[in-house]
């Protein structure tokens, strides 16, 4: 499955373009999960790398590994601290009137029994920023470029609906299946005497049948 999909390898870290569809842990709802993969992205190591954050299973590209234990809490301490530059690229629907912007709207989790859990913005939760910039538009959508400033569940895909302007395929805070959201980079400093680490994955097809460029 992820012959071609490497984008980073080295002794510590492994970034890959994770397809969308694929849950990152497995849950109730998601029996196959990644964990299912792992050994065969051990490339001669003992053992097997694990995730150092999360992506929503329909979210494609950019997920970073550590190789082993101390690589995977430095990476976690990197992410907590907000260290780790994330770059997302999402098709939405409709046009924003402006081409860039930043949201600043706190995110707060509420569940009921109807629905289930999903997020909410509301002045009790916890701040969440998220800067924006449109890439291009085309019949009616536009492909945006997203760089989150906190690290909020389904951060992009709230401040996204917040805007008028929910992700295609958004089954929750938009409409139909098959989310056009994708992680499209990743800067990461792991080592303070180094250059940082930098990976970029390719836009998937789904997104490129909209007719917007890879």
């Amino acid at each position: 499955m992820f012959t071609g999909r490497v984008l980073h390898i080295d002794a510590h870290v492994l970034v890959i373009d994770k397809p969308a569809g694929l849950a990152v842990h497995p849950g109730p709802a998601t029996p196959r999960s990644l964990d299912d993969h792992l050994d065969a992205l051990r490339f001669g190591f003992h053992r097997q790398p694990q995730a150092a954050h999360r992506l929503d299973r329909d979210t494609s590209g950019c997920l970073v590994l550590g190789r082993h234990p101390k690589a995977t809490k430095r990476l976690g301490q990197l992410f907590e601290a907000g260290r780790v530059e994330k770059i997302y690229w999402a098709v939405l629907s409709g046009e924003p009137a402006a081409d860039s912007g930043s949201v600043e709207a706190p995110l707060l989790k509420i569940t009921s029994k109807a629905d289930g859990w999903r997020i909410v913005v509301d002045p009790r939760g916890k701040p969440a920023s998220t800067d924006w910039r449109v890439l291009d538009r085309k019949g009616g959508k536009a492909l945006v470029e997203f760089r989150p400033r906190t690290g909020r569940t389904h951060q992009i895909r709230v401040h996204a609906a917040h805007l008028g302007h929910p992700i295609v395929g958004d089954p929750v805070y938009g409409k139909g299946a098959g989310l056009q959201l994708h992680a499209r980079a990743v800067t990461i400093p792991y080592r303070e005497d180094a250059e940082p680490i930098e990976a970029v994955a390719v836009m998937p097809t789904t997104m490129q049948g909209f007719g917007f460029a890879p």
